[in-house]
């Protein structure tokens, strides 16, 4: 059976929180969100990634995510469960300089990891931060549990 988990209405986030950070890590963009502890619970299928959830403990909480990078992928993607206990991906990439972007817990959003602290609600609109744009996001299911994105 298919699930649908990605829906067409964003969050609307509570207060406006942040992800806490040096200035150390807020000038060298260094992001919070790790690559997957388990390198073996994603793979490329055609044009989706395939994460094997059982093996993708970084999602097993809300407010969870995980960096999906290298293995001949053509972007970077952010996958994160979001306080609603869905599942979202976005193209990890803060319009504004590129940096990679964080799950802020509690706030409904995701955030550039450099100064400006651009935030965007889970359907990559763009709500504060100089950031000029959106941020892409990806169409994500889930089946027999593995979380499928399409990406191509």
């Amino acid at each position: 059976m298919n699930e649908t988990v990605q829906n067409d209405k964003p969050l609307e986030p509570q207060t406006e929180k942040f992800v806490k950070r040096s200035i150390f890590q807020r000038i060298f963009g260094i992001c919070a969100t790790k690559l997957p502890q388990n390198a073996n619970c994603w793979k490329i299928v055609g044009e989706e990634i395939e994460i094997d959830l059982s093996l993708a403990e970084e999602l097993s909480n809300s407010g969870g995510g995980i960096r999906i990078e290298g293995k001949n992928l053509p972007v970077r993607i952010l996958i994160i469960k979001g306080d609603d206990g869905v599942y979202y991906a976005f193209q990890n990439r803060c319009t504004h300089g590129g940096r990679r972007l964080d799950p802020v817990s509690g706030g409904g959003t995701v955030q550039c990891c450099s100064m400006g602290r651009s935030t965007f609600d889970y359907s990559g609109r763009l709500l504060a931060g100089s950031a000029k744009d959106n941020i892409k996001t990806f169409p994500v299911r889930v089946e027999e549990g593995k979380l499928r994105i399409a990406f191509g």
